[in-house]
């Protein structure tokens, strides 16, 4: 990859994944169909990208709604638990700067950005809840307002005990079992 652009053998991979993976999880999004949704992915090459980021770095990504006044579609990382290739980063990147030792190697809000993503919102993360169960043992940093983030926490969620929790935590912690999800609008 270069220039965020898959090759044709990179985009017929993905393709067949995420075709896959739509067909076997219906229930996220019954009523649309794939070729819509190819179509669409076919019309921005960039998104693509992003969503190949998100598979590589164990996401899983799936579409989860479609919004019918704009066209677009709606995919959330649905990985089982935080993906593997995001974890152990602190949250931002005023976080990493202020680690004076053992830093991490990035942070989420930085990587999200890289990929061409965005973190889910703690709506958004309880909203995957309704999909399955998801990081029942691993936890995923959450969009942070600026108040919390102001004064150096930052959230995060998991699912325990049949229920989803909003946590906090400094901003620059970072887990070997915490991650971050993310979202694409196509």
């Amino acid at each position: 990859m270069s220039n965020n652009k898959l090759s044709s053998e990179q985009q017929e991979q993905l393709f067949g994944i995420l075709k896959a993976r739509f067909e076997k999880n219906i229930g996220r999004h019954s009523g649309l169909d794939w070729a819509g949704v190819q179509a669409r992915l076919e019309a921005d090459p960039k998104k693509l990208w992003s969503l190949n980021e998100m598979e590589i770095t164990g996401g899983e990504p799936d579409v989860i709604a479609h919004n019918r006044d704009t066209g677009a579609y709606i995919f959330y990382d649905c990985s089982a638990e935080s993906p593997k290739g995001r974890r152990s980063f602190c949250y931002d990147h005023e976080a990493l700067e202020a680690r004076k030792e053992h830093k991490p190697e990035n942070s989420a809000v930085e990587m999200a950005r890289d990929m061409g993503i965005e973190l889910l919102t703690e709506e958004q993360y309880r909203e995957l809840q309704k999909f399955g169960k998801f990081d029942l043992k691993t936890s995923s940093w959450v969009k942070t307002s600026a108040d919390i983030r102001k004064l150096g926490g930052a959230t995060f969620c998991d699912r325990r005990y049949n229920t989803v929790f909003l946590y906090h935590n400094g901003a620059e912690s970072y887990y070997a079992a915490r991650g971050f999800r993310g979202w694409l609008s196509v």
